[in-house]
């Protein structure tokens, strides 16, 4: 189990200047963390660069981008984008004329899925094609990427990939239940991942989230070794996810989303950036706070650990700024409702018994329970009620907030990094946020 070490104060140093290159590795698809440090790269002058995961044809073959694609991907990173396609996973890879773990699971139903078993040779398989695939990839980006690094200088490489849930139609059903389900519809995290269908989903993260990142430190080391030779440095980053200190009972303390399915392969993500620190090489993974996006939406709940940042932002030296952020977020809801009431209803979530006990650090990430399930779905949904419109809430502002405090924090400490795994908790937000608009 890594160590709890939040980043507790702003970084103020920046290694990268305008000529240096920074490398997104993955592709920029709407709101999400990524946009942060993008702003940062663009503000220090610095050389974008991207990749695309490419697409799917009709046949689940994956190919390249067209150029009408390539144009609308670059003019939305800002940026130019290698197009070699970069897709992690291996749940549509197989031996030429078998079957993938996608065919395999197809035909699943929610019925009899949790005794279905898999031949897990077959499996293996089709990992080491799609891995095998990912790593030629890998090599064609970087022999491009030699091409548009000059000697000497510096580079980041911001590793965003993330997931690996196979499209299949019984998962979303199954996922419904974990994620989202009460009473007679709940079920358990535990029912999942000690299925077939679950080790195979695990398998798939580990690919997915963690082990591109050993790919992309594995696969640029003749580039970084050149840079070092001719007195550049490189840094990489990644996003982790391993709970977040949040204000309660007026100091900061840990808790977590549950059920976060992903937590073993996150902490695989952060056994990868200390494997290469214990070689010289900083890399670092950054546990960022729980926050609304496009890919979390699916995790009812998730986004009710971001109301105490507001308190979090007066605590932490918020002045006329703070108040607006507090007046902003009295503006998105109901007549007769207020802020505070809202906020008393978070305290009393967090403050249940039921809450407390899955704020146990060592054994993350727990399994759900029902009774978990009730009180967070519940109470999700009755904040949601809480407001005038459901596609315009606090929790949209808050998310915004975070992203915006996060990308100079990872920006600048990344120049200098205190440890391979950092946590990125409400304090520290709070503070940048201050400091940006104090």
């Amino acid at each position: 189990m890594t160590a709890l070490t939040p980043l507790r104060n702003i970084p103020q140093g920046n290694i990268f200047r305008k000529g240096d290159v920074f490398v997104l590795f993955g592709e920029l698809f709407g709101r999400g963390y990524a946009n942060g440090l993008i702003n940062e790269a663009r503000n220090a002058g610095m050389t974008i660069i991207g990749i695309t995961v490419g697409r799917r044809d009709e046949n689940n073959v994956l190919r390249a981008l067209t150029d009408e694609e390539l144009a609308t991907a670059e003019a939305n990173l800002g940026g130019r984008i290698i197009n070699v396609p970069l897709m992690a996973g291996f749940d549509l890879d197989a031996p030429t004329g078998e079957l993938t773990p996608t065919d395999l699971i197809a035909d699943m139903t929610l019925k009899g899925w949790q005794d279905d078993k898999l031949d897990w040779a077959h499996i293996e398989k089709c990992r080491a094609v799609g891995v095998n695939r990912f790593k030629d990839s890998v090599a064609q980006v970087m022999g491009e990427l030699e091409g548009m690094i000059a000697d000497g200088s510096n580079v980041f490489f911001a590793h965003t990939m993330a997931g690996g849930i196979p499209k299949v139609k019984v998962f979303l059903a199954i996922a419904n239940r974990i994620y989202k389900g009460r009473g007679d519809r709940f079920m358990s995290t535990r029912a999942l991942l000690d299925s077939d269908l679950g080790k195979l989903i695990l398998m798939n993260f580990d690919e997915v989230t963690a082990n591109t990142f050993q790919y992309l430190i594995e696969g640029s080391a003749a580039i970084r070794n050149r840079l070092e030779a001719t007195g550049g440095q490189i840094r990489y980053t990644a996003y982790g996810y391993h709970g977040t200190e949040i204000l309660l009972d007026g100091e900061y303390q840990w808790q977590t989303y549950t059920s976060y399915t992903q937590g073993q392969a996150k902490m695989r993500l952060e056994r990868v950036a200390e494997a290469a620190w214990a070689q010289g090489i900083k890399a670092t993974v950054y546990n960022c706070p729980e926050i609304r996006t496009n890919s979390s939406d699916i995790f009812v709940g998730v986004e009710l650990s971001l109301f105490p940042l507001l308190i979090a932002l007066k605590k932490e030296g918020g002045g006329a700024w703070a108040d607006e952020q507090w007046q902003a977020c009295r503006d998105l809801l109901e007549e007769g409702t207020s802020l505070e009431d809202l906020l008393q209803k978070i305290d009393a979530y967090n403050a249940n018994d039921v809450m407390k006990s899955f704020r146990n650090y060592p054994a993350w990430p727990m399994d759900n329970s029902a009774e978990l399930a009730n009180l967070m779905i519940g109470t999700s949904e009755e904040i949601t009620q809480m407001h005038k419109d459901r596609k315009s809430l606090v929790t949209d502002l808050l998310s915004a907030l975070v992203l915006e405090g996060t990308g100079p924090l990872m920006f600048h400490e990344t120049s200098n990094p205190a440890a391979p795994v950092l946590w990125l908790n409400h304090d520290i937000i709070a503070k940048q946020l201050n400091s940006l608009h104090g």
